[in-house]
């Protein structure tokens, strides 16, 4: 019998899955170089033009699957890939190539498409690196077609397995039977690619980050992957395999517990309830908020619908979707956050300028504020939707007073300009403020002058407090909620808003993260909005919790003097009050 080896990654999908191996090995894709006559040109070029039509093909088909099975949302990853079969500056490129050295097609393009890859690599900015395999995945199918390949997939797998790869592209996972692949592992990889977004949406353990995972197994050996601790188990002990069947059936019943708690409400064993919301990105995720028990939107993130296009969406189409979600959720509240653009997130038919620190840059109400004729157009379609449902309005990365002033001015020139329409709306829509800015968390007692609620942003608010690029993976260590100094401005911004009469609500990773929500509930955070399949988990903790014993439990963290003495003493509440995800996670 093989011995065990074990490979310790990134978990990026929870779950356990066990079964044999297959290795999805990528064929070589490499050309050699051929030189063409003159006359060959046009027929090259004419063979690149019907790789890009079956290219879009084959997207097209394969983001129909996705909106049909997970959701539209999802399905939105491959109009990315879309846009590259579109930048006329890289096929133009191309086909200066061909003409002037008279090389094939095929030999050009993949030469272009390489250079451009590398240039990617060379970023330090981690999320622009995992959009490096957006431009692999649609480079390849493009090569492919060119040199008249038929490209391997996932789909026609007839048994269960578990998938290893050096990499597995987002069409790759999208094309995944998942009644046959039951998991699966990678070298490569993050939590913020597009292939991990997939495997979370379609439920199969993932763990990523392997390194050379793909080089040290073989198809057909056995594979346990556990999905929540981000460890791969390869021919696995007796012992191993006995420890990991109870823990899937643990973690199976352990699930249909989560069901059962999903309609209830979160409140402690000794009273004190709490309200949960859900984050979404466009209205065709309201099914899956509801379905987790979510009592609002906590965070609709605006910007989705002005990304991945080459124009930008008019008045009549914001409202419709802003509508769609008010009118889905009626009367439940839904706090939608104005478009947060710049830092990781572009629009590419503005031609924002490069910057070199786009997250402390042109982005968010900054943005807005600077360009008021397409932050009108979009509080006007806010405005209209207030009148179907209970809708509030949210302005990102406030600083200071002056940035709420500016806004609220826009927002009444807004609204006399939809009274002289004689259009309806809720003129006493309720406005607020992300907290997620230094500046605006210690003055939260003069901005609450000013706004009818915060909302505490905090994966922006701990980067900016700690000084941690977020995406940097040198420095993620560093990036840590249980920083003392995190907690007292996160327990500063609710006491303020407290005392000024207005509710505290947070939406950024913490309020999904058990031993976060410890102190959270300590410091008596009115509301949490997270991402919906955390819902269920976050209630049954709340639900286990006493409430007094909470708050003490924020006093002794406020006396502690490191992350590593405050992630302790959270733990300990979490595996008391939540045994379960404690093993499981911990």
């Amino acid at each position: 019998m093989a011995e065990e080896k074990v490979f310790y990654g990134i978990p990026v999908s929870p779950g356990i899955a066990s079964g044999k191996i297959f290795v999805f090995d990528h064929e070589d894709d490499t050309v050699v170089e051929r030189d063409i006559t003159e006359e060959e040109i046009p027929l090259e070029i004419v063979k690149l033009e019907n790789a890009l039509i079956e290219t879009r093909r084959e997207i097209t088909e394969i983001k129909k699957k996705i909106a049909e099975s997970i959701g539209l949302s999802h399905a939105e990853i491959f109009s990315a890939h879309l846009l590259v079969l579109e930048d006329r500056t890289f096929l133009e490129e191309i086909i200066k190539e061909v003409e002037a050295n008279k090389k094939s097609v095929d030999f050009v393009f993949q030469s272009i498409m390489e250079k451009y890859i590398r240039a990617f690599s060379e970023i330090e900015d981690e999320y622009l690196k995992e959009r490096m395999s957006d431009i692999q995945d649609v480079g390849k199918r493009v090569l492919h077609h060119l040199m008249g390949k038929k490209r391997k997939d996932l789909s026609t797998l007839e048994e269960e397995v578990v998938v290893v790869a050096f990499d597995l592209s987002p069409s790759d996972t999208a094309l995944m039977h998942k009644d046959n692949v039951i998991g699966f592992a990678t070298d490569i990889g993050g939590k913020t690619s597009h292939t991990a977004i997939m495997a979370r949406s379609i439920g199969i353990p993932a763990v990523v980050g392997l390194h050379n995972i793909s080089q040290k197994v073989k198809t057909g050996e056995e594979a346990i992957i556990d999905g929540n601790k981000g460890i791969v188990y390869i021919s696995p002990s007796e012992e191993t395999r006995r420890i990991y069947t109870d823990k899937k059936f643990q973690f199976l019943d352990y699930e249909r517990h989560l069901e059962s708690v999903k309609d209830l409400p979160a409140e402690t064993k000794d009273g004190k309830v709490f309200t949960l919301y859900a984050n979404i990105e466009i209205p065709e995720d309201i099914p899956s908020i509801i379905s987790h028990g979510a009592r609002g939107i906590g965070l609709y993130r605006t910007e989705f619908i002005y990304m991945n296009r080459t124009d930008l969406p008019s008045e009549e189409e914001q409202y419709i979707a802003y509508r769609k979600a008010a009118e889905a959720m009626h009367p439940k509240s839904v706090v939608i956050r104005t478009m947060d653009m710049g830092g990781d997130k572009f629009l590419s038919h503005l031609q924002l300028p490069k910057e070199m620190n786009p997250f402390l840059g042109w982005r968010a109400i900054r943005f807005c504020l600077a360009r008021p004729d397409i932050f009108k157009i979009q509080l006007k379609a806010i405005l209209r939707a207030s009148e179907f449902g209970n809708v509030k309005l949210m302005y990102p990365m406030i600083s200071g007073i002056n940035e709420i002033k500016q806004s609220n001015e826009i927002l009444e020139e807004a609204k006399a300009e939809l009274k002289k329409e004689g259009r309806a709306f809720d003129e006493k829509i309720p406005v607020g403020a992300m907290v997620e800015i230094p500046s605006a968390a210690l003055t939260a007692d003069i901005m609450a002058r000013y706004v009818a609620f915060f909302s505490i942003g905090t994966n922006d608010l701990i980067q900016y407090s700690l000084a941690v690029d977020r995406v940097n993976e040198k420095i993620a260590y560093l990036y840590d909620p249980a920083h003392p100094a995190v907690l007292r401005l996160i327990k500063y911004i609710i006491d303020t808003g407290h005392k000024a009469g207005i509710p505290v609500s947070m939406c950024g990773q913490m309020a999904g993260d058990p031993a976060s929500v410890v102190f959270l509930v300590g410091m008596e955070i009115d509301e949490l909005s997270m991402s919906p399949f955390s819902i269920p988990e976050v209630k049954l903790l709340i639900r286990n919790m006493e409430f007094a014993e909470m708050k003490k439990a924020v006093e002794e963290a406020m006396t502690l003097e490191t992350p590593e003495e405050i992630n302790a003493l959270a733990n300990r509440y979490v595996e008391k009050y939540l045994p379960e995800i404690f093993q499981y996670r911990f």
